[in-house]
């Protein structure tokens, strides 16, 4: 039935001047998310986008696929008709005949957005004139103009376009509009729901992953590298990083108290995530901590782990309770490769007794027991890039 997708782009239209800077990213972003389709057609017509797959079979797949462009706010399954009333009348009823073998309608109502003044019909005209066509073939439905069962929206641009679907999308900006950002992405269920909230406002992700082989497995490697390939397909192509934190926890068991060791190895962690991100030309770290969810995540312990850099560092599940990271996580996709079963190096290594309220003079000077820099210079080596 339908032979183009159409895509409204919300928030996108408040930009101003920059609008078609923004454009021109959803639009580049829309092409890598749907790349995998030959010879589709791709266009702007007065304030939408539209897709037009080369084959009917690649239709409700492409739909998939564009679904998970930021940016993007309503996408229409449409059908694109000469413009003029003749074709429009004979397109609609053959619409609307599909949507009755299809839905439970009762009543209906056109509404009609006509951006081309020099259409010889007014939009009201054309909804009086559309309805009554429906109305001749088809004697079960009646016009409601208040709370109809469905709509039939008819736009006349350069091109005219019906339909009836309004498919409700995530959302946000263009990947990349809004600098780019370092995630410390562990095998949880956290840290790749921050990855995607993130990646909603215009943040191109890169990721650092921190592993302890031969302490932790293989496996545990694998399931990040899996998480990163799943968020892949809303924050497009991610970096990830890797590297191997065992001789700082080996370092911390030595010298310091145990209780601290959470505490000292996430200011490690910062470190070494600050410099990779300096590296990268990365502007803001993003980390998928809850507050008040593990002893790292108090306000006290946030603040003294904070304090080790000086780039700043983004929380977007902070306010979150478990219940909506979760519902987010399988929503995207993640959750089922979160919880498999696989330690991380902060599981491995983590105290039976972990300090919940820090104290930063306390912590400096348990590093003091620690040599920092050679630690660092030991760990940065271990860097892998996927």
């Amino acid at each position: 039935m339908y032979n183009l997708i159409a895509v409204s782009m919300g928030e996108i239209a408040l930009k101003g001047k920059n609008r078609g800077y923004f454009e021109k990213m959803l639009v580049d972003r829309i092409k890598q998310n749907v790349s995998e389709f030959k010879n589709v057609k791709i266009y702007k017509d007065q304030g939408k986008v539209y897709l037009e797959p080369a084959s009917p079979e690649d239709f409700d797949p492409m739909v998939e696929k564009v679904k998970k462009v930021f940016g993007i706010v309503l996408l229409s399954p449409c059908i694109k008709v000469e413009k003029n009333i003749d074709s429009i009348e004979e397109k609609i009823v053959k619409l609307f005949d599909y949507l009755l073998k299809n839905n439970n309608i009762k009543t209906f109502k056109i509404q009609t957005n006509r951006t081309d003044k020099e259409f010889p019909l007014k939009s009201l005209e054309i909804n009086r004139r559309l309805g009554g066509v429906i109305l001749d073939n088809f004697s079960q439905v009646t016009v409601d103009v208040h709370n109809p069962d469905i709509f039939v929206y008819v736009d006349i641009k350069t091109e005219c376009y019906i339909y009836s679907e309004r498919i409700k999308t995530a959302g946000g900006l263009p990947i990349g509009t809004n600098g780019k950002g370092l995630l410390l992405l562990s095998g949880g269920i956290d840290s790749p729901v921050a990855a995607y909230m993130m990646a909603k406002r215009g943040v191109k992700i890169e990721a650092l992953y921190f592993h302890t082989y031969p302490f932790s497995s293989e496996r545990a490697n694998e399931k990040v590298k899996k998480l990163a390939e799943l968020l892949e397909q809303y924050c497009g192509k991610i970096r990830l990083h890797s590297a191997n934190m065992v001789e700082v926890h080996k370092a911390i068991k030595e010298n310091c108290d145990e209780r601290d060791t959470t505490i000292l190895a996430r200011r490690f962690m910062m470190r070494f995530a600050e410099k990779i991100a300096r590296q990268n030309d990365i502007s803001i770290l993003i980390t998928g901590e809850s507050l008040g969810q593990v002893a790292s995540q108090t306000i006290e312990s946030m603040c003294v782990i904070e304090n080790a850099v000086d780039v700043p560092i983004v929380k977007p599940v902070i306010g979150m309770d478990k219940t909506e990271i979760v519902e987010i996580s399988k929503h995207i996709g993640t959750f089922e490769t979160s919880i498999l079963p696989y330690e991380d190096c902060c599981q491995i290594f983590a105290p039976k007794h972990p300090v919940t309220k820090p104290k930063l003079e306390a912590i400096i000077e348990e590093e003091k027991n620690l040599d920092i820099d050679s630690l660092m210079d030991t760990v940065m080596k271990t860097v892998e890039i996927k």
